[in-house]
């Protein structure tokens, strides 16, 4: 009987597992189906090494345009720890002891589709966890289905929750914590700076570029980043993209001396329409005494652009004192009489740091370029961040010097031989085309200009006379304008009597400047001009051309 049994069991289960078998074949073209189906609703997106499926109804987005930043984001990281490492080694080696260097933890608080932080556990080769955080659940349970489609499960954890509350509420430090929000980073920085392990870095993006560099929201710039920039003013549109880079910086130091915490800036760039900033946080009460002296106001004329630089703290050796006014502010420009705009609180030291720049270009040059497709951009904007210089804060537009003498346009070339040869330093800026940071004073920039305005006068001249000497006769506006021009060889027929550049003619005049036009040389090459041009011709994409129409930052998602 007991066989009986044993064999009907058999049986059964013989049975059952034929049918288990017939079942999984019939059901194989509907689970087929079902593929398809799920294929169908999703738009599936290479980038990188990572591979995300995103919903096509787009309640989660991805923005291609941000390539840029995801790929020169991946590149920092590994060169940062690589920066640790060697800290690490050289600690070791002062101590006699050998401790392992911990892999990296990483948060990207507002995560969205989670491509990023697909990204950084494929690409970034030391990572040991990273949490991709987003308060949406339909942003969290896109991000889940591409770790898991990414195999990156347990690596990479998703986690829904308000960042604001995550960052301050956890007990866990990260090395890196990147913000990448829509709009201002603000609000994010206080919880931030209070989950970053001890020299670790922060990486923030602010995309709101029309309140922090443009001149709608003066109200909302202060409220938000604590200061405010130059302004609508013609002459100093340009600079308010490198006003917005250190309002940021400002409002990131001040949030982390709270916390007896300094930063140092690594990399600061302002990128198509958004801004983006690497800082490195250390605990250091010392450090945070300088916070005041790293801070200033910025007078802005409205007219030829002069800036005076009021800092908010002295530091001599290890004493702090109160800042004394200085530099000659008035209420009007001492060159052409126009108003200032007070720009600031914002921070005051350098934007860079070159052998921070220098290893992420080195890594860039190894890269993959089937995976990092930005690398000729990364290449071209690092190597001009790199070769700012880092002492002097404030770029100015060449295009905007010439126009207020109406004068032809003055090259780059010639321009920085003319400031080479009165022996100050330039360079170009990564932010703005036809751009130049100088060490030069701005009464010699302003002659400069005088100056080139004089030399093509007479040119002019010569070329009328040759003309004259061809034709016979001149027309009468010409010969009118010749007259002017002899009696002042810095006469332009565009130049209103009222106007910003006859007030900086007439400044000149009243100090009884030459007119000769030699006083300045355009002509002679020297080490500041040979640098700037040998840069100019390194084959590199320096900026970003539109790759699609109506291209800019897309819409919030829903």
């Amino acid at each position: 009987m007991y066989r009986r049994l044993r064999s009907l069991i058999k049986n059964i289960a013989m049975s059952t597992s034929n049918a288990e078998e017939a079942k999984v074949t019939q059901q194989t073209p509907l689970q087929a189906a079902s593929s398809s189906a799920e294929s169908n609703s999703f738009n599936y997106t290479t980038e990188g090494k990572a591979t995300i499926l995103t919903p096509k109804k787009d309640e989660v987005f991805y923005n291609p345009i941000q390539q840029f930043n995801r790929d020169i984001s991946t590149l920092s990281i590994i060169a940062y720890d690589q920066f640790r490492a060697e800290q690490n080694e050289q600690k070791n080696k002062n101590k006699n002891k050998k401790r392992k260097l911990l892999g990296l933890t990483i948060l990207e608080a507002l995560s969205a589709s989670g491509l990023r932080s697909c990204r950084y556990g494929l690409e970034i080769p030391n990572v040991y966890k990273i949490v991709a955080n987003d308060l949406s659940p339909d942003a969290v349970t896109s991000i889940n289905r591409n770790i898991e489609h990414n195999q990156l499960t347990g690596k990479v954890v998703a986690n829904q929750g308000d960042a604001i509350k995550f960052m301050a509420s956890t007990t866990n430090k990260f090395n890196i914590v990147d913000l990448d929000p829509y709009g201002t980073a603000s609000p994010f920085l206080d919880s931030a700076i209070q989950c970053i392990e001890e020299d670790g870095m922060l990486l923030v993006t602010c995309t709101d570029a029309a309140v922090l560099a443009g001149s709608g929201y003066p109200e909302k710039c202060f409220a938000l980043y604590g200061g405010n920039n130059f302004g609508n003013s013609y002459i100093n549109s340009e600079t308010n993209h490198e006003v917005g880079i250190r309002l940021m910086l400002q409002s990131i130091a001040a949030t982390a001396a709270k916390y007896k915490k300094s930063i140092e800036p690594m990399l600061s760039l302002s990128i198509d329409y958004y801004f983006r900033v690497w800082v490195k946080v250390k605990t250091s009460p010392i450090k945070v005494k300088t916070l005041a002296s790293e801070t200033m106001l910025t007078y802005g004329c409205n007219g030829c652009g002069h800036k005076v630089v009021q800092p908010l703290g002295i530091r001599n050796d290890n004493k702090y004192i109160y800042p004394k006014l200085v530099g000659q502010v008035n209420s009007h420009c001492q060159y052409c009489g126009s108003t200032h705009t007070v720009a600031g609180p914002m921070y005051a030291g350098p934007l860079h740091n070159q052998t921070f720049i220098n290893k992420i270009l080195q890594l860039n040059e190894k890269s993959d370029k089937e995976i990092y497709k930005t690398s000729e951009r990364i290449k071209g904007m690092l190597t001009l961040a790199q070769s700012e210089l880092n002492t002097v804060p404030f770029f100015y537009n060449l295009n905007h010097l010439n126009s207020i003498f109406k004068s032809p346009p003055i090259s780059i070339g010639e321009y920085s031989k003319a400031v080479g040869n009165l022996g100050y330093k330039l360079s170009l800026t990564h932010a703005k085309k036809n751009c130049i940071k100088s060490d030069i004073p701005w009464e010699k920039n302003l002659e400069i200009i005088r100056q080139w305005t004089i030399k093509q006068n007479k040119a002019y001249i010569e070329e009328m006379k040759s003309k004259l000497e061809t034709q016979g006769s001149l027309n009468e506006k010409i010969t009118e304008k010749l007259a002017k021009l002899g009696q002042d060889i810095t006469y332009s027929p565009n130049l209103n009597e009222k106007s910003v550049g006859a007030q900086i003619l007439n400044y000149f005049k009243r100090k009884e400047t030459g007119t000769d036009g030699n006083a300045i040389d355009f002509d002679t090459s020297n080490d500041e001009s040979d640098k700037i041009s040998k840069l100019r011709k390194v084959k590199m994409v320096r900026f970003q051309e539109n790759p699609t129409k109506n291209w800019g930052p897309m819409a919030r998602p829903k």
